[in-house]
């Protein structure tokens, strides 16, 4: 169930959740990104064991199976609010970056 009020969540999208998985081998630091835009820990987010819990629901865009078509086969594109989690972190030593992470509850 979302805590947001229901003007915040516009037509044709809803709330996703607030808790994502780290992928698995990721190391500090971690920075996590919604839409590009870098978050703060402890305000925005917080990290328990391997999952990132933020301090709000994530906003997806719900895409039926028209849409999805009339998308693919570029008839339009898509201008609903749809949140994209980015987060960036070590790996054997190495920088990684994991792209439109899947929200959960």
């Amino acid at each position: 169930m979302s805590d947001l009020p229901e003007d915040d969540i516009p037509k044709g999208s809803y709330a996703a959740g607030r808790r994502l998985r780290l992928p698995a081998g990721a190391e500090p630091p971690i920075v996590v990104y919604v839409n590009g835009i870098a978050q703060t820990e402890g305000e925005d987010y917080t990290l328990r064991g391997n999952d990132i819990l933020f301090s709000r629901e994530i906003v997806k865009e719900e895409l039926g199976f028209a849409r999805k078509v009339a998308m693919f086969f570029s008839f339009f594109g898509t201008y609903r609010k749809n949140e994209m989690i980015d987060v960036q972190y070590q790996e054997n030593g190495k920088t990684e970056l994991a792209s439109d992470m899947k929200v959960q509850d």
